[in-house]
């Protein structure tokens, strides 16, 4: 049985929290571990949307930190599927730190997680295609396939033989 496409649009999600002092170091920062939980929150909503199943974390990675968001500032996370494979899903998160005194947002952070749909027994299970619209969709989804063979090539389970499109760049970054 083929599953139903599902617009990008369909799990987009907006999550905001405000920066309490027991969120923050002592440089009155927002904590990354504490930023991270948020982030993994938003990105299991968006990936819930896309497949309307549980689902599990399987891998973050590429989290880049900007800018440092303070105490009493408030956080926009904004997470959407940005391609789906067999089971897996990549949720692009882009994060906003928001100053409401000096009345100005800025970037903070941004970063890649991978996410698993299970079934009721907590196995693998398929999840619908993802149809990106917009251009940003389109680039967020073209660019999934390679930094997914990247994430199977640095954990061991791809080899640069087996991606005959990434061959070259990897022979020529590598001389």
């Amino acid at each position: 049985m083929e599953l139903k496409g599902k617009k990008a649009s369909e799990s987009f999600t907006i999550m905001s929290e405000l920066v309490f002092p027991n969120d923050t170091n002592g440089y009155g920062n927002l904590m990354g571990g504490r930023l991270m939980f948020w982030m993994d929150v938003a990105a299991a909503i968006a990936a819930g949307k896309h497949c309307n199943t549980a689902c599990m974390t399987a891998g973050v990675d590429n989290l880049s930190f900007h800018n440092p968001i303070k105490l009493s500032n408030i956080v926009h996370i904004h997470a959407q599927v940005s391609r789906a494979f067999n089971s897996s899903m990549e949720i692009y998160i882009k994060v906003w730190g928001e100053d409401l005194l000096q009345q100005y947002k800025y970037e903070s952070n941004e970063a890649y997680f991978t996410f698993v749909a299970l079934d009721p027994n907590r196995r693998p299970r398929p999840v619908p295609p993802l149809i990106p619209e917009t251009e940003e969709e389109i680039a967020l989804y073209e660019g999934a396939l390679k930094r997914r063979q990247i994430r199977l090539l640095l954990g061991g389970k791809l080899k640069v033989e087996d991606i005959p499109d990434m061959n070259n760049f990897f022979k020529n970054t590598l001389k």
